[in-house]
Order: structure tokens, then C-alpha cells, then sequence
């Protein structure tokens, strides 16, 4: 299952679970901004293509609720 990573990892920018973010298939976690504008859709940390990631239905996340643990590593983001 999806971790839901709750912050973009260059800038640090919140996403919610169900609002636009992209991912890596190691579930690394960019907003659309730095992902098209900064990364141009590779991912800094394994060079795989970042893709929207799938949201969770609302219904779904009192049980299943996103991950609360934070990742920044703004110094792998410069553009």
C-alpha cells in the first residue's frame, strides 16, 4: 500500500492525501511544481520517471490513513 508521503521532499510543501503530487515507483514524493518545473519529471533520488500518484478515497483513509513521516532532501532538487 501506498505510504502517502504528506510533503514534497524539495520544498517541503504539504500535499494532502487525495491533492496532486508525483511519485517515483520508490514512492519518492515531489508537488507538481518542483516535479515538471525542477525535476522535469526524473527523480533525483533513482532517475525513474515520476507519475501522478493514485489518490485514496476519502472513505478509505480513517483506516488506511497516509504516513505522517516526513522526507526533505532539498539539496538533490536544485535545479
Amino acid at each position: 500500500m501506498l505510504e502517502l508521503r504528506p510533503n514534497c521532499e524539495c520544498c517541503n510543501t504539504d500535499l494532502l492525501p487525495s491533492a496532486d503530487a508525483r511519485i517515483c515507483s520508490f514512492e519518492c514524493t515531489f508537488c507538481v511544481s518542483c516535479a515538471e518545473d525542477k525535476l522535469h519529471g526524473i527523480c533525483p533520488n533513482c532517475g525513474g520517471e515520476l507519475v501522478a500518484r493514485p489518490r485514496r478515497p476519502a472513505n478509505k483513509l480513517a483506516n488506511n490513513p497516509a504516513s505522517t513521516t516526513r522526507v526533505f532532501k532539498p539539496e538533490g532538487c536544485a535545479s
